[in-house]
């Protein structure tokens, strides 16, 4: 039980500073977000808070014990989000060296919480 807990907080902890630090600067629509979101990915300023705001609240809901369900909509909400990521950034031309990292950083952080955070329910709740 042990080292499924502490492999569920390294994910878990690392994954919400990915989305924290990737939302910082999305609420306060600094100009690099603004130059990445929309002159590059061509998506309107009012969206830069909108999601800036929602992953604040999904690493929020994936730290917070309890509230299983809001879990399960926070993780599929975080995934919903870095698969919109890779899609625009593939849709607008970028090379794979621009969002293959985000593969593996962006899904390996959200799968292995995912999967920790089972694992560690199924312990608990088997004692």
């Amino acid at each position: 039980m042990k080292k499924i807990n502490i492999a569920y907080w390294i994910f878990t902890i690392l994954l919400a500073v990915l989305m924290g630090a990737g939302a910082i600067p999305d609420v306060l629509s600094t100009p690099d977000a603004v130059k990445i979101v929309c002159d590059h990915l061509h998506y309107p300023a009012y969206f830069l808070p909108f999601i800036g705001v929602a992953k604040i609240l999904g690493a929020i809901a994936i730290l917070v014990p309890g509230f299983p369900r809001l879990k399960e909509w926070a993780y599929a909400g975080l995934t919903f989000d870095i698969t919109g990521a890779i899609y625009s950034s593939i849709a607008v031309g970028d090379p794979p060296s621009a969002w293959v990292f985000t593969i593996i950083l962006g899904y390996g952080l959200i799968f292995g919480s995912y999967i920790f955070y089972h694992k560690r329910r199924k312990a608990i709740a088997s004692r």
